[in-house]
């Protein structure tokens, strides 16, 4: 379902925290949360099972975006905003998740996530909300008033603008932990664009 081509492994860094390579090697608290990922998604991704070496950081990864994707930002704009931080974060393995699942879950054209991973979007009030995503991932939180009214004049409540703050530290933290370990990409690869 994932992966790609042998050779975009080559001259890419060797992880740095083992994964488990089953579910069965992961730690045992961690094994009936990863078949429940197994069984929702159909494979528990390399950050799923990076993750299980901590089953109290699976517990609660999982628990915050289940309780996020609950919640009233529509799921297109959740991969707007993740693929907007993981380009701000430079991280190859969120970018390359957050494609393949904008693409093929959410339904975002390569245009639309070009712009997403420019911190805006070729839809209107979508693009308020990946702008102030950015603007939070860049400043670290540190948005003037001007940022906040403008995500509001687009339409987005004060539950929305709490949504995408947990959004924004939802994925800085997964960009985190994959930049930390150097997972490896199991995803069609996506790289980071690198400032000159």
């Amino acid at each position: 379902m994932f992966g790609g081509e042998a050779d975009q492994w080559e001259g890419m860094p060797m992880p740095r925290i083992p994964t488990p390579a089953s579910i069965e090697a992961a730690p045992a608290a961690s094994q009936p949360i990863l078949h429940a990922v197994e069984k929702q998604l159909g494979v528990v991704p390399n950050l799923f099972r990076l993750v299980s070496n901590s089953p109290a950081a699976l517990e609660g990864y999982l628990a915050l975006s289940g309780a996020l994707a609950k919640g009233r930002l529509p799921a297109p704009t959740r991969e707007r905003i993740a693929l907007a931080v993981a380009e701000i974060n430079g991280c190859s393995y969120c970018l390359s998740a957050h494609t393949y699942l904008g693409k093929n879950l959410a339904k975002l054209d390569d245009a639309e996530m070009v712009a997403n991973r420019g911190g805006g979007s070729n839809d209107p009030k979508a693009a308020a909300a990946v702008r102030f995503a950015a603007k939070i991932a860049r400043d670290r939180g540190h948005i003037g008033d001007e940022d906040l009214s403008a995500v509001r004049l687009a339409g987005y409540d004060d539950a929305q603008i709490i949504e995408i703050v947990q959004h924004v530290a939802l994925n800085v933290w997964t960009n985190y932990v994959n930049e930390v370990a150097r997972t490896e990409i199991d995803f069609p690869v996506v790289s980071v664009r690198r400032a000159a």
